[in-house]
């Protein structure tokens, strides 16, 4: 979802970008190579398996690894990557140039596999320390029997991989034998079931409307050991998917409810245009929910979209409270979902927005809880590092967590508040690179925007003159790649890396129009 409308003004771009949202009932996300992998594993029954194979072998990079990003974002894409091919071979369904090429893929993986560093460290993304060693598991158990099943796969290359350091064998059978003897499993693991779903009985396993954890890995692995009329309902539930992503899958479908705040937020943050408010209160109204708000069909209710939910629905004048926020109040800050191991600070920076909002928009008994967002503000300070940035579980850019923190400290105010923010800025001025843009692994458009949005969030009525500068090389930094149509890279935290377009082209969107305006 590029924007290929250069040449027309902020709210007509806006307006557009609004348009294609509204009208994508799925939303822009490219394909997942770890999800199209897994789909491939474990539903050989699914209609359109021709096109996710080819997909697979055209994907891989020619080091022989799958995914995006640096070397220890790329274990979990090759391990599904490799375990697929393997399947696939093994169960003799393709013959000449495919299966010759899938056996090189194989092989090629295995020792790309073999190449990263044996300890990580590892990205916290969603459910690795389940998915890693079980993909592990079920390569060696393809490998034991390749010499056999798989000429052109012996020797040294079908060794046993060993489990990388920081992850253990035996995690998905433990957490499957807990909840086993609790009786019931979590919803909370539904997104990644396919980690644990060797080691779960039927009996466990829940009844779907729509894909499990809103993934389609989820659902293939649900219905690859249940009856034929399972089967014929993941397929009902899956072809719908593969027909939107061109045959082949995201990590969670559909991420409407995700996208549409997000956008929301971020155009806003420019100024929304008149013409888009009729639109955005359609989506508040259809999204907020006095229980709390959930990202996708089939994963728990969570903070951040329920705090996304209050902040737009202060932002286009709807007048919705902050109530459903309650429930993941643990008496300093906000977890994002029940059973969570790790806090999230972009999570708790836009609870602390919300709240800011309303206590602008509603009247002071409905509004803001005082001491609750004191605290709120203190544990996002706790949570700054020495260097002045915030880390986030839920993208890999710090530019990305420490924005939201910005802005939502900024709009707190206080001398503790403003001392963490100038920390920020200080930082981001520090990290500019020489051609105008930021980022931590190479410079993006999506990691400048927001960059531009810490400086801007506290710019003075007399910027200086760095400051001056730096937001002058932005501007033409994203200026001379507004037209090149590049792919964003994927950044945002699933089970993998993955690039939610229409969010990023709404950041960059709203950053490029506050760099017009400072000039006015």
């Amino acid at each position: 979802m590029s924007n290929a409308h250069a040449g027309t003004t902020f709210p007509e771009q806006a307006a557009d970008l609004a348009a294609r949202v509204d009208q994508d009932r799925w939303g822009s996300v490219r394909p997942s190579l770890y999800e199209t992998a897994r789909v491939i594993s474990a539903a050989p029954w699914l209609p359109g398996e021709a096109r996710r194979v080819g997909y697979l072998l055209d994907e891989q990079a020619s080091d022989g690894s799958w995914g995006e990003g640096p070397e220890p974002y790329r274990l979990l894409p090759t391990l599904s990557g490799v375990e697929a091919a393997l399947a696939v071979l093994r169960r003799a369904t393709v013959s000449g140039d495919v299966r010759s090429r899938l056996t090189g893929a194989a092989a090629r993986g295995l020792t790309a596999l073999r190449a990263l560093p044996p300890d990580g460290p590892w990205p916290d993304t969603a459910a690795a320390e389940l998915l890693v060693p079980g993909l592990i598991s079920k390569v060696n158990e393809h490998l034991a029997l390749a010499s056999e099943e798989v000429p052109g796969l012996g020797g040294a290359v079908a060794d046993p991989l060993a489990t990388p350091g920081g992850y253990h064998e035996g995690a998905p059978a433990y957490v499957a034998a807990r909840f086993k003897a609790a009786g019931a499993l979590p919803m909370k693991l539904h997104h990644t079931f396919e980690g644990i779903a060797g080691h779960i009985p039927r009996t466990l396993t829940p009844d779907i409307d729509g894909l499990l954890g809103s993934s389609p890995a989820a659902t293939a692995a649900w219905a690859a050991s249940r009856t034929p009329a399972a089967v014929k309902q993941a397929v009902a539930h899956l072809e719908p998917v593969a027909h939107r992503y061109d045959g082949l899958f995201p990590e969670a479908a559909p991420i409407r409810v995700f996208e549409r705040l997000w956008v929301a937020a971020a155009l806003a943050r420019a100024g929304l245009p008149t013409a888009t408010l009729p639109t955005m209160r359609r989506w508040v109204d259809e999204i907020y929910d006095p229980e709390g708000v959930r990202g996708a069909p089939g994963l728990m209710k969570d903070a951040d979209d329920t705090a996304m939910a209050v902040l737009v629905a202060s932002l286009v004048g709807r007048p919705y409270g902050p109530g459903p926020l309650d429930a993941f109040h643990n008496g300093s800050h906000f977890d994002c979902y029940i059973g969570e191991d790790t806090g999230s600070v972009t999570a708790n920076a836009h609870a602390l927005q919300a709240l800011a909002g309303c206590s602008r928009r509603l009247p002071p008994e409905d509004g803001i809880d005082d001491p609750r967002a004191d605290k709120l503000c203190d544990w996002l300070i706790g949570q700054q590092r020495a260097e002045g940035h915030w880390p986030d579980k839920w993208h890999a850019s710090p530019y990305y967590s420490t924005e939201r923190c910005v802005s939502a400290l900024a709009q707190h105010g206080g001398h503790h508040a403003s001392a963490a923010v100038a920390r920020a800025v200080a930082w981001t001025a520090d990290t500019q690179r020489d051609d105008g843009s930021w980022g931590v692994w190479g410079g993006t458009a999506e990691e400048t925007a927001y960059a531009v949005k810490i400086l801007l969030s506290t710019a003075p009525p007399t910027p200086g003159r760095g400051q001056v500068r730096a937001l002058d090389r932005a501007e033409a930094y994203l200026d001379a790649v507004r037209d090149a149509g590049t792919r964003h890279p994927a950044l945002w935290h699933d089970k993998t890396l993955y690039a939610p377009s229409a969010m990023i082209e709404a950041e960059i969107l709203a950053a490029r129009e506050m760099l017009r305006i400072r000039h006015l």
